[in-house]
């Protein structure tokens, strides 16, 4: 019987549908729970299965967002004419206590998960974008006893599907020059806590879609949307015995290698990309548990330097190519192999037609552990508030 209901309900749902795009996308994230939820549920009555859930609970959530499109200077008429946003998520996470790893207990045991994001702007001229993403999700002060609950989120990946700027298709789209495209997520809400299994909440989310100046143009797409929960936990929670002591962070001075590489579009009126590479080397050590601060030097590589028509009289010239500087280091600890880095840094010597368009540079992105002392990630350098070009990261830590 429950077979014959379950078949039922997805012809349901694969019915051809004539409503609007905001109906069909929660279809379609019904069809999605439905299908990740049930194999959980039935494994669920395993034992075993049971067992690792209650260490680490398996949580599920739906999320609806609304609203708060970011529209740049004189693109109202244009790129946002009639546009509206509204978006899903639908995430599975898994809530942290290794034991191994104190670094659960200082963040009050977050969630890690991956997330599945849909949406639409009511617009032929941006697109229906969607993205896959890792995700963690932090408490903020919580209370054992308390059925109201904070909590922010950081999450990173990658969107396909947008509507790219085209001279002839789509002239209208100056914000965005490819379909696929870097997701960045933040969000913060209150949760309030119906059940030992379900929560529903309500808070707002930051996102911002970029390429880094792989394909122009490249404003970017910027969100600030209204976000509503419903959250299901398939264990309750169990206490959770806090060590009363931590060990100590580490007062060593670590060393950082690191060697990055991308491309770059420079000029509307050319389609040909260009390498771009980063050396780095940092020194830094521990101000706290969560925050390691120190400083280095960054040089930069531009295959642009040997292109006439982006050089000009100064092709092939060493000064041309290569420019860097000293740079701040910080790097936020969210566990013993996952973190996230930043600089802020002043060229000593840097070209204007490589795209170096400000004497100071920023990067923000993730660096993942994968080996012992060998990590690899992705960045976006960036002059103010323009990207540069995205990072695809190596790295090696000295007395880590």
């Amino acid at each position: 019987m429950g077979s014959f209901v379950l078949t039922k309900l997805l012809l349901f749902l694969f019915r051809p549908l004539k409503t609007d795009k905001i109906f069909q996308l929660v279809n379609k994230a019904i069809l999605i729970l439905l299908t990740l939820t049930i194999p959980f549920l039935a494994s669920a009555q395993i034992d075993s299965i049971a067992n690792q859930i209650k260490r680490s609970p398996l949580v599920l959530e739906l999320e609806v967002e609304n609203g708060g499109i970011l529209q740049q200077s004189g693109l109202k008429e244009t790129t946002y004419d009639g546009a509206y946003y509204n978006g899903l998520n639908f995430k599975i996470g898994f809530k942290q206590r290794a034991k191994k790893d104190q670094y659960y207990q200082i963040y009050n045991y977050p969630i890690y998960g991956i997330g599945i994001y849909s949406s639409t702007f009511h617009s032929d001229i941006i697109g229906s974008p969607y993205a896959i993403y890792g995700f963690v999700q932090t408490p903020i002060a919580p209370r054992e006893n308390s059925r109201w609950s904070w909590d922010y989120r950081i999450g990173l990946g990658l969107s396909g599907n947008f509507k790219p700027y085209n001279e002839h298709e789509n002239p209208l789209n100056l914000v965005i020059g490819s379909k696929n495209n870097v997701f960045i997520d933040l969000g913060i809400r209150a949760q309030y806590k119906l059940s030992q299994h379900w929560k529903l909440g309500a808070g707002f989310a930051f996102h911002h879609f970029s390429n880094g100046a792989l394909a122009l143009p490249n404003k970017g797409v910027n969100l600030v949307p209204l976000t509503l929960s419903a959250a299901y936990q398939i264990n309750p929670d169990i206490k959770i015995k806090r060590d009363s002591v931590l060990e100590p962070y580490s007062k060593k001075v670590m060393f950082h290698v690191n060697y990055g590489v991308g491309s770059k579009q420079l000029r509307d009126d050319l389609d040909q990309r260009f390498l771009k590479s980063t050396f780095s080397v940092y020194a830094s050590r521990h101000v706290s548990y969560k925050w390691r601060l120190g400083g280095g030097f960054d040089l930069f590589y531009s295959s642009s330097g040997n292109d006439e028509e982006i050089a000009g009289d100064k092709t092939g010239k060493f000064s041309s190519k290569v420019s860097g500087g000293p740079s701040f280091y910080i790097a936020h600890i969210l566990n013993e192999r996952l973190v996230l880095n930043g600089n802020v840094g002043y060229y000593i010597h840097n070209q204007r037609f490589n795209g170096e368009i400000k004497k100071f540079f920023l990067r923000a992105g993730a660096r993942y552990y994968v080996y012992k002392n060998i990590n690899t990630g992705v960045s976006i350098k960036a002059h103010m508030g323009k990207a540069d070009f995205i990072e695809w990261t190596v790295g090696y830590t000295f007395r880590r």
